[in-house]
């Protein structure tokens, strides 16, 4: 493909860009980066033109500024924009920017099917919406899991196969942060089912707290083991989309089972 040099950005350009941002480490935005290259050469640009779109994109985060992360100045009306989307409507655009993921890299659809460890044809026999849901959910996992570093933030577990990324908030009864990427935390599948159930939540500091029935449990060697060394722990806090308090706020409030 031909690269293009000095071609105004299309807004599926940017969307693809954004959906790149949240799916890849502050380390890894440079023009040296494998994911940077591989997206350039699909949209016929340089590696240095994608890069410098991620580090204007950084330039719009607020965390970032917070943590006195600049990026490059100079982003665009349609870069805020782009941005300003996303942040409207999560699902909508994981939604929309996978599809266009797809449709610029059409040799990683096979493998981003087998992301999902689904069966071959099972795309074909799903409906339309279920196809949304699975690629929002596919979107949602990647944007968490890379904001963690892979590893559980309770218990440091590193084996990607292990792990979920759960919802602070639940997928069913709050639709508007299904894919907010601040309602997600990366945690093992032992430490994501005790918080589905109301066995574990976090505090205003993002210290675990046990619920009176895992109390209850510490005799068990199993319980002691798991769950014990890590309360009243802050948990590791990801480089990107910080857990929102509120959330942690309203699940203790409608999911914790308390002390």
């Amino acid at each position: 493909m031909t690269t293009a040099r000095g071609k105004p950005w299309t807004r599926d350009e940017l969307i693809v860009v954004m959906n790149l941002y949240c799916r890849i480490p502050f380390g890894r935005q440079d023009s040296g980066s494998p994911e940077v290259i591989e997206l350039a050469s699909a949209l016929g640009r340089t590696p240095g033109s994608v890069a410098m779109k991620l580090n204007n994109l950084t330039s719009l985060d607020p965390q970032e500024a917070a943590r006195g992360v600049k990026g490059l100045r100079g982003a665009s009306r349609l870069d805020r924009s782009v941005w300003d989307e996303f942040h409207a409507d999560w699902e909508a655009l994981a939604i929309e920017s996978e599809q266009l993921r797809e449709q610029v890299h059409p040799s990683r659809q096979t493998a981003m099917a087998g992301e999902d460890q689904e069966p071959p044809g099972q795309v074909h026999m799903e409906g339309e919406r279920a196809v949304k849901v699975r690629l929002a959910q596919r979107f949602f996992r990647s944007m968490v899991l890379t904001a963690y570093h892979c590893e559980c933030c309770v218990s440091g577990n590193p084996v990607a196969e292990l792990l979920v990324a759960s919802h602070i908030l639940p997928w069913a009864s709050y639709p508007a942060h299904r894919v907010n990427p601040r309602n997600g935390l990366c945690l093992s599948r032992l430490h994501d089912g005790a918080f589905d159930q109301g066995l574990i939540a976090f505090d205003d500091d993002y210290r675990l707290l046990l619920s009176k029935r895992l109390r209850d449990h510490l005799t068990s060697q199993a319980i002691r083991d798991n769950f014990a060394p890590y309360e009243a722990k802050a948990l590791d806090l990801p480089e990107k989309f910080c857990p929102d308090r509120r959330f942690l706020a309203e699940h203790r409030e409608a999911i914790f089972a308390g002390c």
